[in-house]
């Protein structure tokens, strides 16, 4: 673009602060001659002195737009002079500080009806924003002024109609502060909710969400599509309570057209963050941990559910995948893989028909039906592999047992992997993440229970010890949430202590051993003293001790990951019984009650509370497995799909936790399965424990049949 008159080129190109951060994104954009300032103190004193309004601009590493227009407006000089001279420039990876992405993001779809990123945020020196949009071009597109024009009438805006900026930004800040409000319950209505969670809840929850299915390609809704795992696990979860065939079908369906489709890395595994078109062809083709470790998890639960070799082999490829490019020598996991290399979107992944051809040779024949390649391309002139059939139907069809195709595809994948890996590789982001490094650990946990590998056991346990000692503080104080270059930042968010206490129950569920029990306990009272709200009785996404946003926010939706709140209402539930905490109990009760009919009008924005709220009717079985076998015998137990259990396994009775409480096993293992700590009378045998299971679920259906 033009300069921008009255700013000269080459001005001060050296007070970029970013080289001194460690995110990937922030130093993407450390060369730039903005001035950019990381979310610190000094940038909001630099406002205050200068009286100049603040630009946020807020993106991620792996995001494409933020990358155009980066080359487009931030490396040009006049751009930036322009900047520089009028703003107050600050670049926040919205990876790094969900907080700040949450509550402008709120802004921008207030202002717009829509939202994305880059997201560029104007706001007073105090920080309430008055205006705000996503990605601008460099000159006016249509409808779309450029970043030039936008800028200019920022700065005129704020110099001669100031009373009009401190209207909007007092306006849209209250409407920040209030917006979760829609979703609550009255007090009179939450009251009268009290017992609305019972099996009707579950049913139109499950009728309202298969009433959104895609029949035809699976999952939900049209393009862009979304994997939608806590929604896929909402249904398995109701196959269990109520047998009813058509969720577990849905789910089915669903998972195996994600595996076969181009969403999945059929070479390498793994998969994208979502499909830009119905039928999952055709990727954004970003790898994010929390999507790999989501659908990891819930293909554990299904495999557990219904066993079936390609759930199997999706687990192990994906986890192959993570261990092999997203885990750091000394521990932790990556954040992501770029959907760009060499500035092309999915250049690392798409194939031409010439270099299959030469790859390849007479064995395209058979390879371009297995994975819908075609001489033209099915994406741009280009192919993305993909499966149109399962591979015992191709394989009957050609005549081929599965062991032959198996071994033809073994030879191919070499072939093809050999080439892809001379390409110039997507940009890694390798900083480290608690919550979703938690998440990951989780889906481990599940990935052991379901295909009983202990190697998966033993790193899910490896790296929660790693989290544990990186992510605390050197002092006594909160969590800290990002890791990167053997520096930890930033206080930790609701969703990094929720989703950490859920990966320590699942290894304490894999382990028997106390100390990772006893740290859920730790860190959930911490969780309650840092976070709560005692107002709403629901969770705020930053602890009391953050004060460098305008307000704080609840945190309520169950989107790419589950809401920080949803998860806390899963973990009261279990560690009240656990621990004998029945006041945890009844809190989590008023947070499901809090939020009442929203979780039905809303079920795919609300899924992991429906889940809380369908387990809440149908109640939780207990199972006491004790003796000097019982560690050892946990394991085989979890192989089976049981999302109402809550287990615990000792070698010897205590009177510290009610479940083990008063139970002589005389040098035996014995099962105790019991619900509210009264037992039936204890067995020797797994399978006459499951049976036990069995009968008191159908009791507890047959109750909730007749209340």
């Amino acid at each position: 673009m033009p300069p921008l008159a009255g700013f000269p080129l080459h001005t001060c190109l050296y007070m970029n602060y970013l080289r001194h951060e460690t995110s990937p994104y922030l130093l993407q954009h450390a060369d730039n001659p903005v001035h950019w300032h990381a979310w610190k103190p000094a940038a909001f004193r630099k406002a205050r002195e200068e009286d100049k309004p603040i630009l946020v601009s807020i993106g991620y590493s792996t995001c494409h737009w933020c990358h155009v227009m980066e080359r487009e407006s931030f490396e040009d000089e006049a751009t930036a002079d322009f900047m520089n001279a009028h703003f107050v420039n600050i670049k926040v990876d919205r990876e790094e500080r969900p907080d700040v992405d949450q509550i402008y993001m709120e802004a921008c779809q207030a202002i717009n009806g829509s939202g994305g990123w880059p997201l560029n945020v104007f706001l007073t020196p105090d920080g309430r924003p008055f205006y705000a949009g996503t990605y601008y071009p460099p000159q006016p597109m249509g409808n779309r002024p450029s970043w030039g024009q936008v800028l200019r009438r920022m700065v005129q805006v704020y110099r001669n109609q100031r009373e009009v900026v401190e209207d909007q930004a007092n306006r849209l800040l209250e409407l920040i502060a209030s917006s979760d409000e829609v979703f609550f319950q009255s007090a009179i209505e939450t009251g009268k909710a009290q017992n609305a969670f019972d099996e009707g809840f579950a049913e139109r929850i499950f009728q309202r969400l298969y009433g959104q299915r895609d029949g035809q390609y699976g999952g939900f809704g049209g393009a862009p599509k979304f994997p939608s795992t806590m929604s896929l696990g909402y249904l398995l979860a109701y196959h269990y309570f109520t047998g009813e065939a058509d969720a577990l079908d849905h789910v089915h369906f669903s998972l195996q057209k994600m595996i076969r489709g181009g969403i999945y890395d059929q070479l390498g595994g793994g998969f994208a963050r979502y499909a830009t078109d119905r039928a999952w062809l055709v990727p954004h083709f970003e790898k994010m941990l929390y999507d790999n470790a989501l659908l990891v998890r819930l293909l554990a639960d299904v495999h557990r559910a219904d066993p079936m070799p390609i759930y199997r082999d999706t687990i192990t490829q994906t986890l192959e995948f993570v261990a092999r490019e997203l885990t750091a020598a000394g521990g932790g996991f990556f954040s992501a893989l770029d959907a760009d290399s060499e500035g092309e979107e999915g250049k690392f992944y798409i194939w031409s028909w010439e270099e299959l051809q030469r790859l390849l040779g007479e064995e395209l024949d058979w390879v371009a039906p297995f994975y819908g390649l075609k001489p033209e391309g099915n994406w741009e002139g280009q192919n993305i592999l993909w499966r149109p059939q399962a591979k015992a139907d191709f394989a009957r069809d050609r005549g081929w047992s599965p062991e032959q195709l198996a071994q033809k595809l073994e030879a191919v994948h070499a072939a093809l992997l050999a080439a892809r890996d001379q390409r110039v590789r997507p940009g890694l982001d390798d900083k480290i993440l608690l919550g979703w490094n938690a998440l990951m650990v989780t889906a481990y946990a599940r990935a052991a229970k379901a295909l009983q590998n202990q190697d998966y056991a033993d790193t899910a346990a490896g790296q929660l010890a790693f989290l544990l000692e990186t992510f605390s503080p050197r002092q006594p104080g909160q969590l800290l949430h990002t890791y990167k270059a053997g520096q930890a930042q930033y206080p930790a968010f609701l969703d990094d202590y929720a989703f950490l206490i859920e990966a320590l129950l699942e290894v304490y569920e894999l382990r028997g051993q106390m100390h990772w029990l006893e740290r859920a306990r730790s860190l959930t009272e911490e969780t309650l003293d840092r976070f709560l709200d005692a107002e709403s009785g629901l969770f705020f996404y930053t602890s009391k001790a953050q004060t460098d946003l305008p307000t704080r926010k609840r945190e309520l939706y169950d989107s790419a990951v589950p809401s920080g709140n949803s998860t806390m209402v899963h973990l009261l539930y279990k560690l009240s019984i656990l621990l004998d905490q029945p006041d945890w109990a009844q809190r989590a009760d008023r947070m499901l009650e809090r939020l009442g009919q929203s979780l039905e009008k809303y079920p795919s924005s609300f899924s992991n509370w429906a889940l809380a709220g369908m387990l809440r009717a149908y109640g939780w079985q207990e199972v006491a497995l004790l003796g000097p076998e019982a560690v050892a015998r946990a394991m085989p137990l979890q192989r089976h799909y049981l999302p109402d259990l809550v287990l615990m396994a000792s070698a010897e009775a205590t009177d510290d936790y009610p479940l083990l409480r008063g139970k002589g096993v005389a040098g035996d293992t014995k099962y105790f399965v019991c619900k509210d700590y009264a037992c039936q009378l204890p067995v020797s045998e797994e399978a006459e424990a499951l049976e036990q299971l069995r009968r008191r679920s159908a009791q507890a259906k047959s109750q909730n049949n007749h209340s």
